[in-house]
């Protein structure tokens, strides 16, 4: 287990693909908009997730401010362009985990977190030592060098990353990273090294299953998910194609080491002129392809949505409480 990364790193900043090399103890803030403190915007149970991750009392949702990404249609803009939210220590962050497992939460979900991990795991390990004794959940955009993630062995039990674009021209109109499929191919790979097989296990009994019976459970348990990789893509407008390359990738390159979360949430949020194609939802045509490509790749582990889910209730109000 290494979890070792000195907080110096964050003196000439080089956690993401960004490379901004900013000194974040001085307040300079690179394209990730963070200093070394920790700024959340919100912490609460959040429905929204996987049902292994949310469960039925939900996930503990901590939404870290910033974001080294920023893709122009994210429904969580408000927080990712700029500095929502409020400022906590180290020790405040620890407690806050511990009062949501008190609170029921099934996992503790750490939300855009990369741009803070040198703090993040003293943070985690301290509640640790406390009594947190819930998985961890890393939900990233997999825009992060893959030594930031090597960091987090031994922290984190599952990772939720997305892979959003293969295609190198739509990662770059839409994010201006022109990198990010090579760089979440890597983030990814290092994310199943550490996890391994999902495994899943019932709430009441804590008794472990493995994807197969998960996948054919019919028990009155609650399962819910206590390590693996869980790699979500999102489906954009007019984007069918690209999705298919980005879930033939996963398909080919992990088989059922992992699982593939398919999501046709896409909110039409963006405001801006210069991206026409996003001001509209994803057809159901257009999912459907997608999930019938995957069915015929031969897909086994995955989640699909069913019925409209691109709806404002699915972006929460953004303040810590």
């Amino acid at each position: 287990m290494k979890h070792n990364m000195d907080q110096e790193v964050m003196k000439k900043c080089e956690l993401c693909p960004r490379e901004c090399k900013v000194d974040r103890f001085s307040g300079q803030q690179g394209v990730c908009h963070a200093t070394d403190r920790i700024r959340i915007a919100r912490a609460a149970l959040h429905m929204w997730e996987e049902p292994c991750i949310s469960g039925k009392t939900g996930s503990g949702a901590v939404f870290f401010t910033g974001c080294p990404l920023r893709c122009v249609f994210c429904q969580n803009y408000k927080i990712a362009m700029g500095n929502t939210g409020k400022v906590v220590e180290k020790e405040e962050l620890a407690e806050i985990f511990l009062k949501l497992q008190e609170e029921g939460a099934n996992n503790i979900n750490l939300v855009t977190p990369d741009h803070y991990v040198p703090v993040l795991i003293p943070a985690v390990t301290r509640a640790k030592a406390q009594g947190l004794n819930i998985p961890i959940v890393y939900n990233t955009g997999s825009y992060v060098h893959v030594d930031t993630i090597r960091a987090l062995e031994g922290i984190v039990d599952v990772y939720l990353p997305d892979f959003k674009y293969y295609s190198d021209a739509l990662a770059i109109r839409y994010a201006n990273a022109k990198d990010y499929r090579d760089t979440a191919k890597k983030a990814i790979k290092e994310m199943v090294r550490q996890t391994g097989v999902p495994v899943f296990f019932e709430k009441e009994t804590r008794k472990e299953l493995d994807a197969e019976a998960y996948n054919d459970y019919e028990g009155t348990s609650e399962v819910l998910i206590k390590k693996g990789t869980i790699v979500r893509h999102l489906l954009l407008p007019g984007q069918s194609k690209d999705s298919m390359s980005v879930i033939g990738y996963l398909l080919k390159t992990y088989g059922n080491r992992i699982y593939i979360s398919i999501m046709n949430q896409y909110t039409p949020v963006i405001r801006n002129k210069k991206y026409p194609e996003l001001s509209r939802k994803v057809t159901e045509e257009e999912y459907g392809s997608v999930i019938d490509f995957a069915i015929s790749a031969g897909i086994e582990n995955g989640f699909i949505q069913e019925g409209d889910t691109a709806s404002e209730s699915f972006i929460p109000d953004f303040e810590v409480s």
